[in-house]
């Protein structure tokens, strides 16, 4: 018997029954087959279609920078071509850099195998021409006779310009040529007809194509200009362009440009952009400008390693160009390197030289200050080539990728504003100086672009009026209002609160008196503090969170009992590394409301706007709409309606290195609103999910019949439940008819995702509160970085707020428009795009441009409209302060775990605390 037969036991098992013999007539059917039920395909939706445009409001003329682009070629193709490069043994060539340089080696040498065609070529992989080529594959060889090489082939000093004999043979051939093999092949065909029909409406894959093709002739235009191009923007090598911000940074001035389809045709659109960029010159000026040292002896250079990574420098006396690999690990004057000897009596060996030895002794090089500091390595980690560091200059032009500081931020922003007449001047002089008149390929397309502005109709709506206390009405103007003699108008009552002071220097009891005496006049009532509670001198140097549990300790001596508020004075006003501590322990173990100060500058206006934030944190409103207070707001005063102002935030850019949590992870946020018919209140929610996630992954999961987790229900704080019961409890037990949703932080790429994903997760969240339960839906995507702005025509000002403009220069089909809801005061005023992708309410293009006007008033912790609709704001807000928890794990968790992406997998998604229920409904962000 087979052992197969034998049960555990060893002994025989009990044989099942033979089948059923089938008969010869029937045919099987698969159990899978007879029990499966048809499947439904979903039905994709798409951006809504424009139902109209606005006529509210005061007409005004505006010009915009869009230039008129004319097309007179519809009826030929684009060809687009895949490129190869490979060295001439057949290797792939992996670095960047080339491809241009090889491709316009091949355009010269080829011009007859090419039928003379011109080509627009991506810097990468992509090439494309106005019809086809003569073969479907071409194959060529260029050779490049000043391609940089960082090899020295083991026997070469290090610059490759010896007095050795070797050296000089080296010499009398071409310098460090190089043949490239080029392989180029056929990938598709794009009529230029997509163009056309995309101006009619009808969108298509070829229209993104066709229209990224153009767009790729103006790069191309550029970069034979000389011009740095970062995405759709480019920066020419002019100093008239470049300011200091500092740390050996300078702010480098350029132009973005891309071809956009309107209501009135194609258009260009062009616009100022800025970009960082090194301070060119000797390496040891910017490394000691980059660190604020003195000298170079006092240089963190495990640091330098860092910063100078994959720059580019010329080194002297050669003037040759290399891209930085490294640091020596010894000093300059003791390392070394294997030099052939190379003499007449046939001794081929090496001899052990340092560096100092060689450049001083055998080139005859004086250097200064080298000797003591590591040299730069632009080799290979086994084969490296090493030159003394005051030789070494970096070149123009170099992006700078990390995070600036508070200070260069600001110098930025000073330094590269400009106002409406200035910015109209610099663009049209670009324009003029691209002369994209003269670029054969944009011929061949049959195109030509206006030099003027284009003229567009704008009108500016009325300003919402605001109520205040004691019953006060206020009409803002110029979109700005202030306190002075009027108060609060839900002011709220302040009786347990302390103060505690982490070593500012003030005088804290006339702080609390003149808070006390400011809040009476605003209509808070506000009792004396419990007490005043000094940090101990002891613990000053401590680390952050040590003394903010110390802080902790002291209270819990002093207080009678958990305080409703407490007011937390800082010694910095910005980047105070108490604050992060701080804010989580209040907020996630205590429960407590908390607002941190720095009172350097303290006066009546100044306690104003922190009572305004504080009156907001406890539960009081600032100021009320007069549309709420009827309520009157059209549609959303008639349907109980939540609105959700949702986000995804990222870490600061160039952080990767630093062990953090905050560099390798994205906040998403979710803000709603509460106590309908108002739209000023609100509470948030926050989770983390992986970096590179654009769109919010987690809107609803569900976990068990009773319970889910997603970002609507478990955001790091609340569940589903929780944040839509919320709604309810606060809104005369009534359930959203309308949800409103703003979302923020997509591309256009990305509309079809919000439109299918995340509007799925949200109806399915409903579905599982309520199966019968059907609101009906608004998505309205907020977009702040874009580059269209509105110029007065005839006057030097911005534009006044609450100018919209929904015709000439706004998409043919999708629904979409322009508000400035804000007064510019600095530079040139901003407007935000909005593209309303859902509506399943049927707003009127006036209601809904009034809605989204009124929600830039609703700001708490403003006297003066925002430019964003304020649940976008405050989904920001309650990202920034909340990304400040996860700022100060300990590090020695983060830097082992959380330090970066690998191949491995992805790395674990830290879960944010839970907020304590005291504060959890709160607006606690204000």
């Amino acid at each position: 018997m087979d052992s197969s037969e034998l049960d555990g036991n060893g002994t025989e098992a009990s044989l099942p029954p033979p089948p059923p013999v089938v008969p010869p007539d029937v045919v099987p059917v698969k159990a899978e087959d007879a029990l499966a039920e048809p499947v439904k395909k979903k039905v994709s939706r798409l951006p809504i279609a424009r139902r109209g445009l606005g006529s509210k409001g005061m007409k005004i003329a505006l010009q915009t920078n869009h230039f008129k682009v004319n097309v007179t070629n519809n009826d030929g193709n684009f060809f687009h071509y895949s490129v190869a490069f490979a060295y001439e043994d057949g290797r792939p060539v992996e670095g960047k850099g080339f491809g241009r340089r090889i491709m316009d080696r091949v355009h010269e040498t080829y011009a007859s195998e090419l039928n003379g065609k011109d080509f627009a070529y991506d810097g990468e992989k992509s090439l494309f021409t106005i019809g086809a080529l003569p073969s479907n594959k071409l194959e060529f060889e260029v050779v490049l006779e000043d391609v940089v090489s960082n090899r020295n082939n083991g026997n070469c000093s290090p610059d490759g310009h010896g007095d050795n004999e070797s050296d000089k043979k080296r010499m009398r051939r071409p310098y460090r040529a190089k043949k490239f093999k080029v392989e180029i092949s056929y990938a598709a065909k794009i009529p230029m007809q997509a163009i056309a029909n995309a101006l009619r409406g009808q969108e298509s894959e070829n229209f993104q194509e066709a229209i990224r093709v153009l767009d790729i002739i103006l790069r191309q235009h550029a970069a034979k200009q000389g011009c740095l191009l970062v995405r759709q923007s480019f920066f020419h090598n002019d100093p008239r362009n470049f300011a200091e911000v500092g740390g050996g940074v300078l702010g480098c001035r350029g132009f973005h440009s891309s071809f956009r389809t309107t209501q009135s045709g194609l258009s260009l659109n062009i616009d100022v952009t800025t970009t960082m960029t090194i301070q060119p010159g000797p390496v040891v000026d910017f490394l000691i400008a980059n660190q604020n040292v003195r000298d170079p002896f006092q240089l963190d250079w495990a640091k330098a390693k860092r910063t100078l990574k994959n720059l580019r420098i010329k080194v002297s006396p050669s003037n040759q160009e290399y891209k930085i690999t490294g640091l020596s690990e010894l000093p300059c004057r003791d390392q070394t390197f294997s030099l052939k000897k190379g003499g007449r009596d046939g001794d081929d060996g090496t001899e052990e030289v340092t560096v100092y030895d060689y450049f001083v002794n055998a080139r005859r090089i004086d250097l200064r200050y080298s000797a003591e500091l590591p040299c730069i390595n632009v080799g290979k980690p086994k084969r490296p080539t090493y030159f003394p560091i005051e030789l070494c200059e970096l070149v123009s032009l170099q992006r700078y990728t990390k995070a600036l500081s508070t200070l260069q931020r600001a110098s930025l922003v000073e330094k590269s504003r400009q106002k409406p007449p200035e910015r109209m001047r610099v663009l049209s002089d670009a324009l003029k100086t691209s002369n994209y008149g003269s670029e054969p390929m944009l011929q061949n397309c049959g195109i030509s672009i206006s030099t003027g502005f284009t003229q567009v109709d704008g009108r500016v709506l009325p300003s919402p009026r605001l109520k205040l206390g004691n019953g006060e009405d206020l009409n803002p103007r110029n979109g700005r209002w202030n306190f002075s003699n009027k108060s609060f108008v839900q002011p709220i009552k302040i009786e347990r609160w302390a103060v505690v002071n982490f070593s500012a220097r003030c005088d804290v009891r006339a702080l609390v008196r003149d808070m006390i005496r400011v809040a009476g006049t605003k209509g808070i009532s506000m009792e004396d503090p419990f007490d005043v509670i000094e940090e101990s001198h002891q613990f000053r140097r401590s680390p952050p969170m040590v003394r903010v549990e110390k802080m902790f300790e002291s209270m819990q001596s002093k207080l009678p009992g958990v305080p409703q508020f407490l007011l937390c004075l800082i010694p910095e006003r910005k980047n105070c590394e108490i604050y992060g501590p701080w804010k989580k322990k209040n907020l996630t173990e205590y429960g407590i409301a908390s607002q941190c100060m720095c009172p350097l500058r303290v006066n009546d206006q100044f306690l104003t706007n922190v009572l305004m934030k504080i009156n907001a944190k406890l539960g009081g409103l600032n100021t009320l709409l007069g549309v709420e207070h009827s309520p009157a707001l059209p549609v959303v005063s008639k349907a109980p309606t939540l609105i959700l102002g949702m986000d995804v935030s990222h870490g600061s850019p160039g952080q990767s290195d630093i062990p953090s949590i905050a560099a390798v992870n994205h906040n998403c946020h979710v803000v709603s609103s509460r106590q309908w018919p108002l739209i000023s209140k609100y509470r948030a929610c926050v989770r983390t999910q992986s970096a590179k996630v654009e769109m919010i992954d987690n809107l609803f999961k569900k976990v068990s019949d009773k319970d889910d987790d997603g970002i609507i229900s478990l955001i790091g704080f609340i569940n589903c439940r929780e944040l839509l019961l919320d709604f309810y409890v606060t809104s005369a037990k009534r359930k959203p008819d309308n949800i409103i949703i703003f979302r923020d932080g997509v591309s256009e790429s990305q509309f079809n995702q919000v439109l299918n994903k995340e509007l799925d997760q949200i109806i399915e969240a409903c579905k599982f509160l309520d199966e019968k339960w059907e609101p009906k839906f608004v998505v309205i995507v907020a977009q702040k970085n874009h580059h269209t702005r509105f110029f007065q025509s005839g006057s030097p000002d911005n534009v006044p707020p609450g100018t919209v403009v929904d015709n000439k220069i706004c998409h043919p089909r999708n629904y979409d428009f322009y508000l400035c809801a804000h007064a510019g005061m600095i530079g040139t005023s901003r407007p935000t795009h909005y593209h309303v992708l859902h509506d399943e309410v049927g707003f009127s293009a006036d209601e809904l441009q009034e809605l989204v006007h009124s929600l830039s008033y609703v700001y708490q912790r403003s006297t003066t409209s925002i430019s964003v609709v304020a649940p976008i704001c405050y989904a920001h807000l309650a990202a920034t302060q909340v990304g400040h928890f996860l700022k100060f794990e300990d590090k020695s968790e983060t830097s082992s775990s959380h330090g970066g992406l690998s191949a491995a997998g992805a790395v674990p998604v830290p879960q944010l605390p839970k907020l304590q229920d005291g504060v959890s409904d709160s607006m606690f962000f204000c």
